[in-house]
């Protein structure tokens, strides 16, 4: 009599879909580019690199700004030559400064770089007032600390020591919105790239970083003036400006592609339509700009209509037409989603709206403009 096969044994090793982030809600990049990450790695290993760093420059500048030849998607729109002064930036002892807008994709090209150069794009710092040196450094586990005293077992390191020690970048982000005391944290470690701890011991006492450590940095212009730094901390900055996307064409593209994208990772099996996109991505552009496509002056709000915001947009936009519609995004369904990304702090700014809904949208005969114009009693 055969013996029955013994059932397979448990294995605590994650699934393929844990370990690329698909059961993820936001995987970090270098998860959800997992595999573009591994060809460019692998294309470049026997190139010259900046030490620490695990592909070429060039591969980087591949990496977010794609290379067809490697099958390597776009994921930033910029200037080639903007994106290879940050690659440069950061090859050097100076820090990265990604200033602009809000909604300009700061925060993602900062992972992008992190995620391609370092491999780990989870080091990051998140400023706010309430950000403090412990955030930045490290800290102590006080119940080891008691019992052991200072030592590696009771330090708990924050992402500067984790950057400094393993040689990786590390994310700043918004770091204007901290107090100058927290920011000037930085002075010392971006000048000697070493890390003082004084409760340890001897050898002990100084972290000095690993190569490939440096420090990107991002700053909301709209900030300017909450803690404005200091002229020396700046001095240890190469500031770059990550301006709108200038090229209506290509800022469609991205608003499909990532809503398209975000869509199918909240099992919502709804696609963005080209009209759709023109129709929102037209009206987010024309707000923000103060003028029409073709040259009319209107009044441009005081909310950023950014790129991101339109994402974020049409995503909603989508679920809601997946779970109380018919599936399809209708102009309906965006002036809906509008409301809440236009309403933030001035009431002034729906009536802006509705006013360019009377003025520009009312004039225009296509049939998309035209039931995206019937759609404005939903702006209330």
């Amino acid at each position: 009599m055969a013996k029955k096969k013994a059932p397979a044994a448990k294995t605590s090793k994650k699934s393929d879909s844990d370990q690329n982030g698909a059961s993820l809600q936001r995987p970090a990049a270098e998860l959800l580019f997992a595999e573009e990450l591994a060809r460019l790695e692998a294309a470049s290993a026997d190139q010259p690199k900046p030490p620490g760093w695990r592909m070429t420059p060039k591969s980087v500048l591949a990496f977010v700004l794609g290379d067809e030849s490697m099958d390597v998607a776009a994921k930033f729109v910029g200037r080639r030559s903007f994106m290879e002064r940050c690659i440069v930036s950061l090859a050097t002892n100076r820090g990265l400064m990604l200033i602009g807008e809000p909604g300009t994709a700061k925060s993602f090209l900062s992972e992008l770089l992190a995620a391609a150069i370092s491999g780990d794009s989870t080091l990051t710092i998140q400023g706010s007032a309430g950000t403090t040196e412990d955030n930045i450094r490290y800290s102590w586990n006080y119940a080891l600390l008691v019992s052991e005293g200072p030592s590696d077992r009771s330090l708990v390191p924050a992402p500067l020591y984790m950057g400094m020690k393993y040689g990786k970048l590390v994310r700043f982000e918004e770091i204007t919105r901290c107090p100058l005391e927290i920011q000037d944290v930085l002075l010392s470690i971006l000048s000697d790239r070493v890390m003082a701890i004084p409760e340890l011991q001897d050898a002990e006492r100084m972290l000095f970083a690993a190569a490939g450590f440096n420090v990107i940095a991002t700053a909301n212009t709209r900030d300017r003036g909450v803690n404005e730094m200091s002229a020396a901390l700046k001095r240890r900055f190469n500031f770059e400006t990550v301006n709108p996307i200038a090229d209506i064409a290509q800022e469609m593209e991205l608003v499909q592609r990532e809503t398209n994208r975000n869509l199918q990772r909240s099992g919502v099996p709804v696609v963005l339509g080209e009209n759709i996109t023109e129709l929102l991505v037209t009206t987010f552009r024309e707000l923000r700009l103060g003028k029409t496509t073709d040259g009319k002056g209107i009044e441009s709000l005081s909310t950023v209509l950014s790129t991101a915001e339109a994402v974020s947009t049409a995503c909603a936009a989508g679920i809601h037409a997946y779970y109380y519609s018919d599936g399809e995004v209708h102009p309906h369904h965006l002036v809906q989603h509008l409301v809440g990304t236009v309403l933030k702090d001035n009431p002034d700014d729906l009536k802006k709206v509705r006013h360019y809904f009377d003025h520009v949208v009312k004039k225009r005969k296509a049939d998309m403009w035209m039931r995206f114009y019937d759609a404005r009693s939903e702006l209330c």
